[in-house]
């Protein structure tokens, strides 16, 4: 059974007072507060888009009806379907792995059946304080040496840093695939990319990944650019929930790698039932944000 990769472009979403109010009925209400409790709104739209991704994939993909979903976080914040179905086992329904990230423009959703699964999405952005070099420096201990001649590899500043981006992408799949969290040790992962250059339009499935010094054949990852400045990576490796982390048969890629879709508001929401009654104040609320910090938007 393929898998689903989903991206939703918040950055360009600019909701009307229907849309909005309509969000915010069809997560749960946990959920709506939390979300309402973000300064700006380019973070709100993120984190209700995350939601909305996870929600329509169980729908779909799970067999269980949109009110009846209830999801929670695991200990280090991953969400989960926390009770599902009776009826949806019955259904033959496959147990499936989701991961959601947000960053930049987009919120993305990369799933598959039987799998455990991480995903990374990453703008491309100068840094807010320091120069290229200068960040770099700051940031020599996330990657190895092989990795940081990798992301030297290119004349200009800013392909390196497209370069810089891209490795970050692949390392967070991963963390997030296994849900260790923060505490894992980024300097006994390493990557090795193939190809150097990728484009638009395409899904790649060549880069190896080893760890603590040999190259692991138990995950395959994916990576393609939603766009010039947004690179996203899909770590699929075979196990049980994240968190029971153990070497696994090698996962086959497909001979073709699902691209991601780009859903508009209305597939988003296509199938949401109403969890809970219209907030007005919600709108009103959503409406005096600002979209994001300066910093943010004076970066290119």
């Amino acid at each position: 059974m393929e898998g689903v990769r989903w991206a939703f472009r918040c950055g360009s979403w600019s909701p009307t007072r229907a849309e909005w109010l309509l969000a915010a009925r069809c997560v749960q209400r946990e959920e709506k507060e939390r979300i309402g409790q973000f300064v700006f709104a380019k973070d709100a739209k993120s984190a209700m888009a995350g939601r909305l991704l996870i929600r329509k994939l169980v729908s779909e993909k799970m067999g269980i009806v949109w009110d009846q979903i209830r999801l929670e976080r695991t200990a280090r914040g991953k969400p989960i379907v926390a009770n599902p179905t009776a009826a949806a086992a019955d259904a033959g329904h496959q147990r499936w792995s989701f991961n959601v990230s947000h960053q930049g423009d987009y919120a993305v959703l990369a799933a598959a059946p039987g799998q455990q699964v991480g995903t990374d999405v990453m703008k491309t952005a100068r840094p807010g304080s320091s120069s290229i070099p200068e960040f770099f420096r700051l940031m020599t201990r996330q990657f190895t040496e092989h990795e940081w001649s990798t992301i030297r590899t290119p004349c200009s500043e800013w392909d390196q840093l497209h370069m810089f981006y891209r490795h970050w992408a692949l390392k967070e799949s991963f963390i997030k695939a296994i849900g260790t969290g923060l505490g894992f040790d980024l300097q006994r992962i390493e990557f090795h990319i193939s190809p150097l250059l990728i484009q638009e339009g395409r899904v790649y499935s060549e880069t190896r990944m080893h760890l603590d010094g040999e190259e692991d054949q138990d995950w395959t990852f994916e990576e393609c650019l939603l766009d010039q400045q947004h690179h996203v990576a899909v770590a699929l490796g075979r196990g049980g929930p994240a968190g029971e982390w153990e070497p696994k048969p090698p996962v086959q890629p497909a001979s073709a790698p699902p691209r991601f879709t780009l859903l508009s508001f209305s597939e988003l929401v296509s199938g949401a039932l109403p969890l809970t009654e219209e907030d007005p104040a919600y709108w009103e609320s959503f409406q005096k944000k600002q979209e994001a910090p300066k910093r943010q938007t004076d970066q290119s």
